[in-house]
């Protein structure tokens, strides 16, 4: 069947447009009295990456960086998130829309596309920025082509204001299709197909063909104004060969000017025919939205020396039954106070056990410091040793061990975050309680409910690129006793358009592409409906089953268990289900198809705040095979990553797209609101949503819940213990 659309556009929209607004709003507020100053972060060309006006440059964005680009010219849009994955990595993802095609049976051609490019040399004093990319180097390739290319800053250019940016290179593609000067590493390139599945990496094409050069300059006159002249060797062939507008030069230009430290906009000529515009926004997720702000926390009582007050450290009050149930209550206000939740709490005369769970910090060592702090002023002054134990959901994660001296001595010192964690231990933590504790007053039963509006998005329909269902849901939640979860969550769709996109022409069992009969069949419908129990079965391994009605197209039963000792780096898991599809009312039906689907997973921290996911298993239409995922983490919570799966169906029967693929993004509530929050906005991005390689959704995979509690996490976010 002929492609509509092909790559994808990255982040997900619903949730990152909220992100760009509220990044944007805050930018103008900071800048309102005096003029914006621009960052180090280079400017965008109309493919959403560092560069001139329609060829790339060298200079990569700051690390971590996501940049959105918004361009148009010659009936051309196209939408570009660009993000830093590392200092050397930059990925994009791009969808874009070619109006008055004319021919292939397209009247807006609509694509989608991912770009790679790799720093080779970072810029120093006599040395330009040198990087190696791929542009659109999967699948059908419309904007397909590779480059090498170096760039120089220079600050005041003979004697000019401001500073400039001098750009060249050697492009091959789209890069290469005019002005050539040979084809050094082979002449024979696969022309570009619009009518393929598209979505398999074009290895055949990489840097063949004809290589031109391009090149130009960028004038960066004040804070706000720059200029832009370039050389662009694309000759647009089958854009010109279809009418879509005319190519008279080799020559663009433009003007650029930064509205605030978000947006930069800009205009253009292009190709001697066309006036262009692009908006570009950038942003960081190490940098919040909204200042992060937390009360401070309680003094920390420090004791009397033993040898000054020597009564003080008697130890006959352990002996008293009631002693447990008294020093409960007095510690577990305090710590309710800071939204922490008491679990247990096990007393003896000389050490003393504390789990807890977190209600408001996403940051766990804040709960650590501060349900230590607590201790400290409560416990009586014989009890030397904390053992903290982090728990989510009946899950005891790790074992944080501190002295009680090292709190009360080191709190002022430098470096004392530092300090404390290297005197204190982190270990597995027990599966339960030790025999004699008692459970907070707070922690079990629990209920909880909401009631708000949901919006479900649907991108990328060739007819209408955007659409989405918007209404009211409403969601409870029971915990009889750690572990147990009783929940459901009932939608009403009070507007939409989903239920108007196009039937599915699958050649699999229909797992996924049937979402707009089930769209169509209902308004009031119920999306979950399950019980859950998960429990630590040792040291370091922990399981869960689940049954009920577990996403929006499916119910049965899940099983998982997990090995994942609190300081190693790897963990591996196993899942088993066995479901079967549900009714299109979404109610309490269930249709004829039915299958069991699994998978082995290896996770593994690589460092520095990437991981590193491996699922190797059976998916919901009976394919075999195995999804890899890698993503990064920042400190506050932040997180994006890429995942591709690879199974044995043939591109053929998947269908567009060749093979499922797409980008996660999780963002922190607190980066929004400047508040400690463990509530997240999370979406995943597919180019295309088809049957292959679709894995069950079910709620509280045992690897997410655990993985902020140990080591790796803990150490990351330990400078803020004291806080």
């Amino acid at each position: 069947m002929p492609l509509r659309i092909r790559s994808r556009v990255l982040a997900g929209l619903g949730g990152l447009s909220v992100a760009l607004s509220l990044t944007t709003h805050s930018a103008t507020a900071q800048n309102s009295n005096k003029p914006p100053v621009i960052t180090s972060a280079p400017t965008l060309n109309f493919y959403g990456l560092p560069g001139l006006v329609d060829t790339p440059s060298a200079e990569p964005l700051p690390d971590g960086q996501l940049a959105l680009g918004i361009s148009h010219f010659g009936g051309q849009t196209r939408t570009t998130l660009s993000f830093q994955f590392s200092p050397r990595i930059t990925a994009s993802f791009r969808y874009i829309g070619i109006q008055d095609w004319n021919s292939d049976g397209f009247e807006t051609y609509r694509d989608r596309s991912f770009d790679f490019r790799y720093l080779l040399l970072k810029e120093r004093q006599y040395r330009p920025a040198v990087s190696i990319g791929l542009q659109d180097f999967a699948g059908t390739g419309i904007y397909a082509g590779e480059y090498i290319v170096a760039t120089k800053n220079f600050i005041r250019p003979f004697r000019l204001p401001g500073r400039a940016k001098v750009t060249a290179g050697l492009g091959w593609g789209r890069l290469g299709s005019s002005g050539s000067i040979g084809s050094p590493l082979g002449a024979d390139r696969p022309a570009f197909d619009p009518g393929g599945t598209g979505g398999e990496l074009a290895t055949d094409q990489w840097f063949r063909g004809p290589v031109s050069p391009f090149g130009g300059i960028e004038w960066q006159y004040n804070d706000r104004l720059g200029f832009k002249l370039e050389y662009s060797p694309d000759a647009y062939v089958a854009e010109t060969s279809r009418g879509v507008f005319e190519r008279d030069s080799r020559v663009n230009f433009g003007v650029e000017y930064q509205w605030t430290n978000a947006i930069r906009l800009g205009a253009y000529y292009l190709y001697g025919s066309e006036i262009g515009v692009n908006a570009q926004i950038q942003f960081n997720p190490k940098q919040p939205a909204t200042p992060f702000t937390l009360a401070g926390p309680r003094p920390i009582i420090v004791r009397p020396s033993r040898e000054a007050n020597p009564q003080s450290y008697d130890t006959a009050w352990a002996a008293s039954q009631s002693s447990p149930m008294i020093i409960r209550d007095v510690v577990e206000p305090e710590l309710t106070e800071d939204g922490i939740r008491l679990e247990s709490l096990h007393v003896t005369a000389n050490r003393a056990e504390a789990r807890v769970s977190s209600t408001r910090y996403a940051n766990l060592a804040i709960v650590v410091g501060r349900t230590a702090r607590a201790l400290a002023r409560q416990l009586p002054p014989s009890v030397e040793v904390f053992d903290i134990v982090l728990m989510n959901e009946g899950l005891a994660m790790s074992t944080t061990t501190i002295a009680r001296r090292d709190l009360e001595t080191l709190e002022f010192r430098p470096n004392a975050a530092n300090a404390l964690l290297a005197s204190s231990e982190i270990s597995d933590a027990p599966p339960r309680p030790a025999d004699g504790a008692i459970d907070g007053t707070l922690a079990y039963p629990r209920f909880s409910y909401s009631l708000g509006p949901f919006l479900r998005p649907s991108y990328f329909d060739p007819d209408r690129p955007v659409r989405f269902d918007v209404g009211v849901a409403a969601s409870a939640q029971y915990r009889f006793a750690p572990g147990w979860l009783v929940s459901g969550e009932v939608r009403h769709r009070l507007a939409g358009n989903i239920d108007s996109g196009r039937e599915s022409n699958s050649v699999l069992p229909r797992v996924r592409t049937d979402a707009l009969l089930y769209a169509q069949a209902a308004d009031t419908t119920i999306e979950n409906l399950f019980v859950s129990r998960q429990w630590k079965t040792g040291k370091n391994t922990y399981a869960r089953l689940t049954a009920g009605y577990l996403e929006q197209f499916f119910g049965g039963v899940s099983a998982e268990f997990l090995w994942k000792p609190a300081t190693s780096r790897l963990g591996i898991g196993v899942e088993a289900n066995y479901v079967k599809q549900r009714e299109f009312e979404q109610r309490f039906g269930f249709q004829d198809y039915e299958v069991a689907t699994g998978h082995i997973s290896a996770y593994y921290d690589i460092g520095k705040g990437y991981y590193g996911q491996v699922d190797v298993g059976r998916y919901l239409a009976g394919d075999v095979g195995a999804t890899f995922t890698l993503e990064r983490q920042f400190a506050n919570g932040w997180r994006v990553g890429g995942f591709f799966t690879l199974t044995d169906v043939s591109s053929e029967e998947f269908g567009e797209g060749s093979f499922d693929k797409g980008i996660n993004i999780t963002i922190p509530t607190s980066w929004f609101i400047g508040q400690p929050s463990r509530q997240t906005v999370s979406t995943t991005i597919r180019p295309v949503q088809r049957d292959g390689g679709a894995r069950l959704s079910v709620s509280g995979r045992l690897y997410e819940q655990i993985r902020s509690g140990h080591i790796t996490d803990l150490n990351g976010d330990w400078g803020r213990v004291w806080e």
